[in-house]
């Protein structure tokens, strides 16, 4: 059996909430859960982070495995004020042929 740490969403439509579980990884995202072990509010400004690193380090040194969002969380709440990796932003199809379209006159 592989346990995974991973997200549970709760909360309404547009207004999510996410709960940090110990599931089985066989398990639908918001199945039967083995324990919580945190949660996670994004929608509150500075995101709300709460998690139980006892229980964390408990069920990773069981073999549990966090996913990768639940790893950044993790991180988060060990050290909340280490900076924060900015994301690299994509531009859209639009902008990018727009973009593009510039530089074609531009030459």
């Amino acid at each position: 059996m592989s346990v995974k740490i991973r997200l549970s969403r709760h909360g309404s439509k547009k207004q999510p909430y996410y709960r940090i579980v110990v599931t089985d990884s066989r398990t639908k995202r918001d199945g039967r859960v083995i324990e919580e072990v945190g949660r996670y509010n994004p929608m509150v400004d500075p995101a709300f982070i709460q998690v139980d690193l006892e229980k964390v380090d408990k069920w990773i040194g069981n073999g549990a495995t966090p996913s990768d969002t639940v790893s950044y969380l993790i991180d988060r709440a060990r050290n909340p004020e280490a900076p924060v990796a900015a994301k690299a932003k994509k531009p859209s199809k639009k902008a990018a042929a727009k973009a593009a379209a510039e530089a074609e006159q531009a030459e």
